[in-house]
């Protein structure tokens, strides 16, 4: 797959003292979370955070009729654990690796909302000396019988965010991903928001930029 379009805002690359990749949820795109980005970059002034936010490619996806649409695997139904196909996944893996290896900051943050989320903690978990934190909104845990959640190598921070009233990805997803992750040994954090759906509420934005400053 070749690299894909960034939208980038907040500090230059070889001035950032964190960068947070944030990947945007299925038929999205980069700008989904642009107003937010901006946002978390102005509460962290005057230190320097810079966030990019890459645009997934345009696949068929099976769920939609197999309509091409951005994303960043393609969903063969809506089961939990998910049924994806795992070459599309493995796809954007090496994608987000390589935008990870670009990045300069002495904090690097992987972060998505809904199948961003997915993508952020499956490379997260698999990149274990570039990545000092994940950050889930709306998110779940990628797995199947071949596909087990790695055993923590290294502490790392996971928070996971979601909505009890979140139609597409049930918060049952949520707790099951906290539960593989505490047993896989993983350092991982959850809070729920009463009455949200799939979605992203003023609460919330303050828990991540609430996070993200116990990293920076």
């Amino acid at each position: 797959m070749d690299s894909l379009p960034c939208l980038e805002i907040g500090a230059a690359r070889d001035d950032a003292e964190m960068v947070v990749l944030l990947m945007h949820g299925l038929g999205a795109d980069a700008n989904d979370f642009g107003d937010m980005a901006q946002a978390l970059c102005q509460a962290a002034e005057p230190r320097k955070w810079r966030f990019v936010l890459p645009n997934a490619p345009s696949i068929p996806v099976t769920i939609n009729g197999g309509m091409r649409m951005p994303a960043w695997y393609d969903l063969l139904d809506l089961s939990h654990p998910r049924a994806v196909n795992w070459d599309t996944v493995n796809d954007s893996a090496m994608v987000i690796e390589a935008l990870l290896l670009e990045e300069t900051a002495s904090t690097v943050v992987l972060a998505g909302f809904s199948q961003g989320a997915a993508m952020a903690l499956h490379v997260g978990l698999r990149q274990a000396s570039r990545v000092h934190g994940v950050l889930m909104m709306s998110g779940y845990l990628l797995e199947s019988e071949e596909h087990l959640c790695p055993p923590a190598t290294e502490a790392r921070p996971i928070g996971l965010f979601h909505g009890t009233d979140d139609s597409m990805v049930p918060i049952a997803a949520a707790e099951r991903t906290v539960e593989a992750l505490t047993e896989a040994g993983h350092a991982a954090t959850f809070k729920s928001y009463d009455g949200m759906k799939h979605s992203v509420c003023d609460e919330e934005v303050r828990d991540v930029l609430a996070w993200l400053n116990r990293l920076a």
